[in-house]
């Protein structure tokens, strides 16, 4: 028995004692002072307070912790006494997916196929599945399709792990692994381009990355190497690559001159030089671009204003990319203006069973006002004391309680986790009474994410909340902004968390940096000290939102992308002549500003309509963008 087991063992044996709880108990301290041993590595202090929780909710998050300690030192009995008396829970999924990639990464194959089968098919995750796929192969079955590895992102440990394998039993040919290679180039993942050409005997020398220049033109490795100096050269000079391609092309061949053109054409299309890229598509390889690169060829024709070739882009895109709302929109779009109407309202129609920007746009499209629909009949009292029984949600409704007063971000990103895990596979009625209660406590992004869930019964109330109205509605009125735009803004940036917190630091329910909140705040004469309060953050959201808004010719359009991305880039991407509002948006270069955009506009259709504003379509809203200053 080793030093952690002695260590775990009362721990767990109190754990399976443990009888399963119906009163919820307030134990934040105990918890707290678990999480902190946890994070200081303080074993003995988090296996006494484990054996103190009792019955409490929240007992299983000291077991779940130590656990997790336990899969760091590849302790798997004690793995397995957590999974053998953990209930289906978020915590023995996390376990059991993070100790299959161990088993797998150990070639364990017996005990990884008795624990693969146990685990349920939407907590399984890519290096997972990449670890059951490799042990078929090793067992001489056919495993899942591994086209799926064949693009140009960094894939974990396991999906490596698998590509070898595949290549090794000739499941995967030495042609694959080139485009594998090429792909990974044109992406600069120059090292997992090493270490795949590396593991499976490609023949390239990995010098020849900083040194292109020594390429042997008459070799794979040395074409597969101009090509990356070529696309390397597109990023600050697209017209130049050109010209290096059109000249080396007949010496790296048809495949790689074909993926060159394909890979110069994005660039020039995210850049906005849309000739250039519908001259550089048209040489393209087809067959080797990738669902991104299809969508930019349809922007750039779509940009361009050019019907006949886009509705030619969109036929031609495999149907996982047509099928998309966007393009059955647009293509409904490119069909009217060649006035085949009735094929038009066919794609409209298929484009309308969304409910997001395109959905709303093809509806509008159709003929069809957007209204908020009624709602039907909702959860009943029965329903609703089902959900505060679920001892899922009590705990993550416990959790929540305890980070509104702890101020800790981790514990209510658990209760999210714990919230999320439990609508897996729940009815429509069941999501609906689970919102209703998430609403009634401010558990509002939770409240949204339940709602959203709903397949046919809908209740828009739930899905577009509106708290702190009063607040909103006020500083809204007094710039004299639509209140429904602030709303599709706030809803967008922090789905109502008054702690929201982004990666790069922005703060608050308008996630304002903490720069834009002090030159706000300083024009307008306040303190920035509250600046992440709810009424503060509003009122100085609201004030740089009109801001950006005045500076971008009144057009929310501009200001909606300039509070993403910035007043320069929101410029930046005008065109020199006047562009609709929803062109613009489908052709911004940053996927997260395009989303960001689309979205918020949507949002705020949805919210004017619930507060019976002007009828205003989404259209009308997108309005017209105006051409890019001279000056």
């Amino acid at each position: 028995m080793t030093a952690l087991t002695r260590l775990f063992r009362p721990a767990l044996l109190a754990f399976a004692l443990a009888a399963p709880a119906c009163v919820l108990a307030s134990p934040q301290d105990d918890l707290l002072a678990a999480l902190d041993a946890y994070r200081a590595n303080d074993i003995p202090r988090l296996t006494r307070i484990a054996g103190e929780l009792g019955n409490d909710p929240l007992r299983i998050y000291p077991y779940y912790w130590l656990s997790l300690k336990a899969l760091d030192q590849n302790n798997d009995d004690m793995v397995v006494k957590f999974l053998d008396q953990a209930p289906p829970s978020y915590q023995s999924d996390h376990i059991r997916r993070e100790w299959l990639k161990k088993l797998g990464k150990r070639q364990d194959g017996a005990r990884f196929s008795a624990e693969w089968a146990k685990l349920p098919e939407d907590a399984r995750d890519e290096e997972s599945q990449c670890y059951a796929d490799q042990l078929t192969i090793v067992q001489g079955r056919a495993p899942s399709s591994l086209g799926r590895l064949l693009d140009s992102r960094n894939l974990p440990e396991g999906c490596n792990s698998l590509i070898k394998t595949a290549a090794a039993r000739g499941l995967l040919d030495q042609n694959w692994l080139w485009q594998r290679f090429r792909l990974l180039l044109s992406a600069n993942n120059t090292t997992q381009a090493r270490q795949l050409a590396q593991d499976n005997g490609l023949a390239f020398d990995p010098v020849l990355i900083n040194n292109p220049g020594r390429a042997n033109l008459a070799t794979r490795s040395g074409q597969e190497a101009a090509l990356f100096s070529i696309e390397s050269s597109a990023r600050s000079n697209p017209q130049q690559a050109a010209a290096t391609l059109t000249s080396l092309q007949a010496s790296i061949g048809a495949s790689a001159a074909g993926f060159g053109w394909g890979q110069l054409a994005t660039l020039a299309a995210k850049k906005q030089q849309m000739d250039d890229a519908l001259r550089w598509f048209a040489k393209a390889d087809p067959a080797q671009l990738g669902a991104d690169q299809w969508e930019w060829w349809a922007r750039a024709a779509l940009r361009t204003g050019q019907w006949r070739p886009l509705l030619d882009i969109i036929r031609a895109m495999p149907p996982a990319v047509s099928g998309k709302p966007a393009w059955q929109y647009w293509q409904g779009r490119a069909l009217r203006n060649l006035k085949q109407d009735g094929e038009a309202n066919t794609a409209f129609a298929k484009a309308s069973q969304s409910s997001g920007f395109y959905g709303l746009l093809a509806l509008e499209a159709l003929g069809t006002t957007m209204s908020m629909p009624a709602d039907k009949a909702g959860p009943g009292a029965d329903d609703t004391r089902a959900a505060q029984n679920d001892p899922t949600l009590q705990r993550s409704l416990e959790l929540y309680a305890m980070a509104q007063t702890s101020h800790r971000a981790e514990l209510r990103t658990a209760a999210q986790c714990e919230w999320r895990w439990a609508m897996r596979g729940r009815t429509d009625i069941q999501l609906l009474a689970a919102s209703e209660i998430a609403r009634d406590v401010g558990f509002y992004d939770m409240a949204i994410y339940s709602a959203e869930r709903t397949k046919t019964q809908h209740d828009f109330s739930l899905r577009y909340l509106m708290p702190y109205r009063e607040i909103t509605q006020r500083f809204a009125s007094q710039l004299n902004i639509d209140d429904a735009w602030v709303y599709g803004l706030i809803r967008q940036e922090s789905r109502f968390i008054p702690v929201a917190r982004s990666g790069v630091g922005a703060q608050g329910l308008m996630q304002l940096m903490p720069s834009t909140a002090r030159m706000v705040a300083s024009k307008i004469g306040i303190s920035d000290a509250e600046a992440n309060s709810i009424e503060t953050n509003i009122q100085l959201g609201t004030w740089y939102l009109k801001y950006v808004l005045n500076s971008l010719y009144g057009n929310p359009v501009l200001a909606t992308a300039a509070y993403n991305a910035g007043p320069r880039r929101a410029r930046e991407w005008q065109a020199s002549v006047p562009l609709e509002g929803a062109v613009y948006a489908e052709t911004i270069p940053y996927n997260e500003t395009r989303d960001y955009v689309q979205k918020v506009m949507a949002n705020a259709a949805y919210y004017a309509s619930a507060m019976g504003h002007a009828n205003l379509s989404l259209q009308d809203r997108m309005a017209t963008v105006p051409a890019r200053s001279t000056q």
